[in-house]
């Protein structure tokens, strides 16, 4: 049948990842009204312990169910694509992970807020995390190239590009004139902002523990990625 790939794991992928947005940028959304209520540290881990758990059910299932569908192509015996792939997802990680920056914020230990930052990787692109996405994405369909990683991936590309807006339209209602400046000032493609000449980049704010601890948890990933898709795969879903 033509659409034999069309296997069940494509659909509740879809699903996983439509709940996952809904429970990720719904309590984001509520974020103003939660925090009069409960305050900013108890919101903080009501929604950790909404959206991590989600996130992990999420990489559980796409590692066990990565192989499934239709094989669109296979280069992974092609020389020099796994070192691609790699040199990919480490660029992917200095871009999704800037808000880990503020740890003790997102810990709840501080009280966590919201910050209106126009430095470091700001500079290059306003929404980094959607950036880093959509190259992360890039990089395991490349690499995995079958119909369930391609329909993962633009399920995940689908929710950041919501995220942009979302993010923005949040930022413009709290911030109002001073976001609008920033907006402004940055763009949402890489680079674009900079090549326009209304942003300078500056290197030395890149210089900060933070991107050590990003090239620390790099290396950690490519030493433990195999013990974790063991792990994984134990895993009866």
């Amino acid at each position: 049948m033509i659409f034999a790939w069309w296997t069940p794991s494509h659909f509740i992928m879809l699903g996983l990842l439509i709940g996952f947005a809904i429970a990720h940028s719904g309590l984001a959304a509520l974020r103003p009204w939660a925090e009069k209520r409960i305050g900013a540290r108890l919101y903080r881990i009501v929604f950790a312990l909404v959206s991590l758990p989600l996130a992990v059910v999420l990489i559980i299932y796409f590692i066990n169910h990565r192989y499934e569908g239709w094989q669109l192509w296979q280069v992974q015996g092609v020389p020099g694509v796994e070192s691609v792939v790699w040199v990919l997802s480490a660029i992917s990680f200095l871009f999704l992970y800037p808000a880990t920056f503020n740890l003790l914020e997102i810990a709840a230990i501080q009280k966590p807020q919201v910050h209106l930052y126009e430095t470091g990787i700001i500079r290059v692109t306003r929404h980094p995390q959607m950036v880093g996405q959509i190259i992360w994405c890039i990089a395991h369909t490349l690499w995995l190239g079958t119909t369930f990683t391609l329909v993962t991936s633009v399920g995940l590309v689908l929710h950041h590009l919501f995220g942009v807006w979302h993010g923005d339209r949040r930022l413009t209602n709290r911030y109002g004139e001073a976001f609008t400046s920033v907006k402004d000032r940055t763009s949402i493609i890489p680079f674009l902002a900079i090549i326009q000449g209304k942003q300078t980049l500056k290197l030395q704010e890149f210089l900060r523990p933070a991107y050590l601890g990003v090239a620390v948890f790099v290396l950690l990933v490519w030493w433990s990625h195999p013990l974790f898709i063991q792990a994984t795969g134990k895993v009866n879903w």
